[in-house]
């Protein structure tokens, strides 16, 4: 390894590994690397909080500074819940979530495995209808006082693995949501899936009572 190599192995071992990309890079494995290449400050991962911080200044030898408000706000770490009466089943929330820890069917309710939710919250804004929501769960505990060593090994061989099926089984976008398949969530090719957002929608609408 070269000593940028061995130093963003290093850093990337003391990240939550939540994988939430408020550091503005795809995974926590890429921010290590930005960090080790000097690319990226150590003030970036709102999940690390301000011990997280100390943290990277200790193992870069630079100095420690707040958290850029500009990668979000330290706080309780939450979990997602999903909302039974207005899920639609469409399956985005599984194909955006980095650990797994949706489970579903197509034009089924979702459920939430809460004991394997890093809180990363990228589920929220993947659903077309709302029904998704983050719920503290630590009380006024925050940043690596509010997640665990453990918990963090747990997340990163969660997301490895989720990654590596996804890269084994190639993703397939449904033509409309009736033909969505939580075993192949939309990909990311824009037109087909917003046209698969506006059938969930429209399927929600036909659901929900009028005014």
């Amino acid at each position: 390894m070269t000593p940028t190599e061995t130093l963003a192995a290093r850093v990337l071992d003391a990240l939550p590994q939540t994988q939430c990309t408020r550091c503005g890079y795809p995974d926590c494995a890429g921010y290590a690397q930005a960090i080790a290449a000097g690319q990226a400050d150590i003030n970036q991962c709102p999940p690390g909080g301000a011990e997280g911080v100390q943290r990277l200044a200790a193992l870069t030898g630079r100095a420690a500074q707040p958290l850029d408000p500009a990668n979000g706000q330290e706080g309780p770490r939450g979990v997602a819940w999903i909302d039974e009466d207005w899920c639609i089943g469409c399956t985005l929330c599984i194909a955006a979530c980095p650990v797994d820890c949706i489970v579903g069917s197509p034009k089924h309710m979702h459920t939430v495995i809460e004991a394997d939710c890093t809180g990363c919250e990228l589920c929220v804004p993947a659903c077309p209808v709302d029904c998704i929501h983050m719920q503290a769960v630590t009380g006024a505990r925050s940043g690596w006082d509010a997640w665990s060593s453990e918990q963090a090994r747990s997340a990163r061989a969660r997301y490895a693995a989720t990654q590596e099926r996804r890269q084994r089984a190639p993703v397939v976008v449904p033509e409309s949501i009736d033909d969505a398949d939580a075993s192949t969530p939309p990909a990311a090719a824009p037109d087909r899936k917003r046209a698969l957002i506006e059938a969930a929608l429209a399927r929600a609408r036909q659901q929900r009572p009028g005014p």
